[in-house]
């Protein structure tokens, strides 16, 4: 991190402390209204009012306030949130994002070819009326010039919505923690909306749409979060429904509605398709499913954040922006703006935090986002290579990606349920913990040993990958490397049992900058590997991508179980400059109620 950021980690300390105080202080036995107010906003003696330098309340920690699920124990199952209200409809849409990939990427292709095709029609007017059909099978098309184009295309546009999606994935998180996680949801699913209606138009009206249109909805997704957000905030919305001893399931049932939505829109899109016979019939699906979607969020869902809870995260953020107002001159905005200034939640500063918390969250971040860019850069890779080496069609290709799939979500389903089932009790002893209001105490002993276990699986089926010299014993290995799919689930679930509820939403809006990051760069960096080596060894690039889950393999044995920001490990680095902040916070607050006061 760079030295200008330390005022950020002060001004957060500061306010934390001060909201706390704000919160918490209770006014019994206090002399007069003077002192009722002061003490509401940092609290000081009344004998020692001369005394500028009086130090805060004891320090009080969030873990005296009940969990958040635990707010809506007394209301009736319809105003309760629960998981349940957001998985059904997680998955029917990551089912109909799934399903447009295809005939989007054939639309792309019978788009960019029609306009080849009429730029050359002006050199040689003979092609002017040659065939072309939207979106279905056109043997000119398979040309090497249009090929090139269309890499060409996809490329501005993955890196268009990725580099967008980065940016603004941690800021909706952020926004999440202070408005509610259903406001956000609404929001990233209103930019999938709207870009598959800027697709649609392109379709059926290519002469007023042409193909580069396509690029706005790129944008326009990437702007709103696209699906990485809205799985960001989804986990936020559980992390905020569930005990912390049940999140790496409830992640893990996301992850396998993903994958299963994944596994089947490609085959319910094809079917669909050829039913109604149009290429386009698909798309209005999709923007059926999305404005349904937000209807039920926006109408039905109960929000899982009370207002109480949002109202105190804006507190804290004023006093953050009051202690470091932003310069009012734009340029200097745009000179100072940081891309990477949301990944200050992965290294806090100040009371209650030690080295030790920090290393534990960089560790888990950097090695969630290893797994999460491996297992993005390689699928490209496997289709290439395996075309190349074992000559695939679409029919081996697909039953790889059911099995590859198919197997993950078993795991995700049945496998991790039930170890957690076994190592971490019944129901019962759960909700006993819960009723004690146990906080949350950063990843323990069966997170650990699930998440090395995991990326032990993923290394030994990359390893697999290297090894086959023939069809089977490549879908064998890809069925050992879907074990490894309980990683992922796990290592979110383990990031946000270090961090205090209000700042779920922030720390899963950083890992949704880390998953952009890696989205746009895993892919380039993979398939650069293959391409420069499938001509004298074709192997290589699985060795480096075996190679990268081993580094994180081993990286996962410095993450030390029992750690969380507030806990009882402080930070004895930087304390002058915390407390410091701290006091000039106090004094400003006291200050303000004095005057108001008066």
């Amino acid at each position: 991190m760079t030295v200008e950021s330390e005022p950020v980690f002060e001004a957060d300390a500061a306010a934390d402390i001060a909201v706390r105080a704000r919160r918490n202080a209770a006014p019994d036995g206090l002399h007069d209204g003077h002192d009722m107010v002061v003490s509401a906003v940092g609290g000081f003696d009344t004998q020692r009012r001369d005394d500028e330098r009086a130090p805060l309340l004891p320090k009080v920690d969030d873990d005296d306030r009940p969990p958040p699920y635990s707010e809506f124990a007394a209301l009736p199952w319809y105003r309760r949130p629960s998981v349940y209200w957001m998985l059904p409809m997680f998955f029917i849409t990551a089912l109909a994002n799934a399903g447009i990939i295809v005939p989007k990427m054939n639309l792309i292709i019978s788009l960019i070819c029609r306009r080849y095709f009429a730029d050359e029609a002006i050199s040689n007017p003979m092609l002017a009326n040659l065939p072309l059909d939207v979106g279905t099978g056109n043997p000119q098309c398979h040309s090497a010039d249009v090929s090139a184009q269309v890499a060409q295309f996809t490329l501005y546009g993955n890196l268009m919505s990725g580099i967008l999606c980065a940016i603004t994935s941690p800021k909706l998180g952020a926004l999440s923690d202070r408005y509610g996680r259903l406001r956000i949801i609404v929001i990233t699913s209103t930019g999938m909306l709207i870009g598959d209606a800027i697709i649609l138009c392109a379709a059926n009206f290519p002469e007023k749409f042409p193909v580069n249109w396509i690029l706005a909805a790129y944008a326009v997704e990437g702007l709103c979060g696209s699906f990485i957000a809205a799985m960001a905030i989804a986990h936020s919305y559980a992390t905020d429904c569930i005990p912390v001893d049940r999140r790496s399931t409830v992640f893990g049932y996301f992850h396998a509605a993903l994958f299963t939505g994944v596994a089947l829109g490609p085959i319910v899109s094809a079917y669909i398709i050829r039913a109604m016979g149009s290429i386009v019939s698909i798309f209005y699906i999709s923007i059926g499913v999305h404005v349904a979607f937000i209807l039920l969020t926006g109408l039905c869902v109960p929000e899982s954040l009370t207002k109480a809870r949002q109202a105190a995260a804006r507190e804290k953020h004023a006093l953050e922006r009051a202690a470091i107002p932003p310069s009012s001159d734009w340029i200097d905005q745009i000179r100072n703006f940081n891309l990477f200034e949301p990944l200050k939640v992965l290294y806090p500063k100040g009371r209650g935090t030690s080295p030790a918390l920090r290393r534990n969250l960089l560790l888990l971040a950097a090695v969630d986002t290893t797994v999460f860019g491996v297992h993005m850069g390689a699928v490209n890779v496997a289709i290439i290579y395996t075309s190349h080496t074992f000559n695939w069609t679409n029919f081996e290709t697909s039953r790889l990606v059911s099995i590859s799939n198919g197997s993950r979500v078993f795991f995700l389903m049945i496998v991790l349920p039930l170890i957690n089932r076994v190592f971490r009790g019944r129901a019962r002893d759960r909700e006993a913990s819960a009723r004690n209001n146990q906080p949350p105490a950063g990843a323990d002993a069966v997170d650990l040993g699930i998440i090395r276990t995991a990326i032990f699986f993923d290394t030994l089926g990359y390893l697999g990958y290297t090894l086959s010299r023939s069809s089977n014993s490549f879908l064998i290995s890809s069925a050992v490397a879907a074990a490894g799919g309980i990683g992922s689930p796990t290592l979110q679930s383990s990031l946000t049992k270090h961090v205090p509820p209000d700042r779920t939403g922030q720390l899963l809006g950083a890992i949704g900058l880390l998953h952009a990051l890696a989205r746009v760069v895993a892919p380039t960096v993979f398939n650069a590997i293959y391409a420069a080596t499938v001509a004298s060894f074709a192997q290589a690039v699985w060795i480096a991508l075996t190679a990268v889950f081993a580094v994180a393999w081993a990286a996962s044995f410095f993450v030390r179980p029992g750690l969380r920001l507030g806990g009882d490990d402080e930070d004895q680095s930087g304390g002058d400059a915390e407390a410091e902040a701290a006091r000039r916070a106090s004094e400003s607050e006291r200050n303000a109620a004095v005057a108001e006061h008066d």
